[in-house]
């Protein structure tokens, strides 16, 4: 699937869209972070992402390497991504122009894609969260954009690049709040948990004395904020900017008061394609490249400074 955002990113083949739809259809988003909703940011991330799409860094031809995963790439025209379609904020597909996929996943594909063939050429193949290394194992796909947490168990099967994003617990109040500014804020607060979430033990351990209220569902913690039932609510910070994104009585405060690192998914033991990877993350990082995609996707709803970009290699199974 190619997908397209202005001028500079061609449109998707017919074929490559009816191929994209039919495995819409068929699998979930698969993230560890399930971010569902509608993201209206989009419009406004498209622009304010168009200066780095045009300045976008391209690899040397002595970094594709011959033979090399990278020079199967190059050689097809294409990137192939494994990578949800309805993750706002992430990765999220336009109802009205299946064509164009927008988020911090989607648009760092689109870079990595750039570096490799000078152009956004990128087909997606939407996984399931237990899929996720069999496409990679099968050749399926060449990389894997998903919210996917690193593991060591999850190295032993694949290989990670990154991590390239970090999550965690967040706090979201009603837009009205001005007094709670993070999780330091909630001392003697009430706070709003998912049910059977790490939350659950996370907040009491930052904040012995604040009261706890737990839902079933996110949709129903979200409603209990909303209606004053709770001073804040504490969930994954992905699923609360999406939140934010698509209701404008919340907002998220604060950066993350626990760390969860996504990487990179690549076959196993493929060193030569993840140290390029690496080295491309070091560049987008360096040149401020990925603090602008930050800023345009996740950091659209949220209250918070830019974070950090995560440490290369410096999570286990990383």
């Amino acid at each position: 699937m190619r997908v397209s955002r202005s001028p500079l990113r061609r449109a998707i083949p017919v074929a490559a869209v009816a191929l994209t739809a039919m495995l819409g259809l068929a699998a979930c988003s698969g993230g560890d972070a399930a971010v569902p909703g509608a993201d209206p940011t989009a419009s406004s991330a498209a622009s304010s992402l168009d200066e780095v799409y045009k300045n976008a860094v391209v690899a040397e031809a002595a970094d594709i390497l011959p033979d090399s995963t990278m020079a199967k790439i190059k050689e097809r025209g294409k990137l192939i991504v494994g990578e949800a379609l309805d993750a706002p904020l992430l990765s999220q597909q336009d109802p009205s122009n299946p064509d164009d996929v927008e988020g911090f996943d989607a648009d760092l594909a689109k870079l990595l894609a750039i570096y490799i063939l000078g152009e956004p050429n990128v087909e997606i193949i939407p996984p399931a969260s237990e899929t996720r290394e069999a496409l990679l194992q099968n050749g399926t796909v060449d990389v894997v954009f998903n919210t996917y947490t690193i593991t060591e168990e999850r190295a032993a099967q694949v290989s990670f690049a990154g991590p390239y994003l970090e999550s965690g617990l967040a706090v979201a109040v009603k837009s009205d709040n001005d007094d709670i500014k993070g999780i330091e804020d909630l001392a003697g607060k009430t706070v709003i948990v998912g049910a059977n979430t790490p939350a659950v033990t996370a907040v009491p351990e930052e904040q012995p004395t604040a009261t706890l209220v737990s839902f079933a569902t996110d949709p129903q913690a979200m409603q209990a904020l909303k209606q004053g039932r709770g001073d804040a609510y504490v969930q994954d910070f992905t699923l609360l900017a999406s939140n934010a994104a698509s209701d404008d009585s919340i907002k998220v405060v604060g950066q993350p008061f626990t760390t969860e690192a996504y990487g990179i998914g690549l076959k196993h033991d493929d060193d030569d394609f993840k140290t390029f990877i690496n080295d491309w993350l070091v560049k987008i990082q360096e040149d401020g490249t990925w603090a602008k995609v930050w800023d345009a996707t996740l950091g659209a709803a949220v209250e918070s400074e830019t974070p950090d970009a995560p440490k290369i290699g410096s999570v286990p199974g990383s």
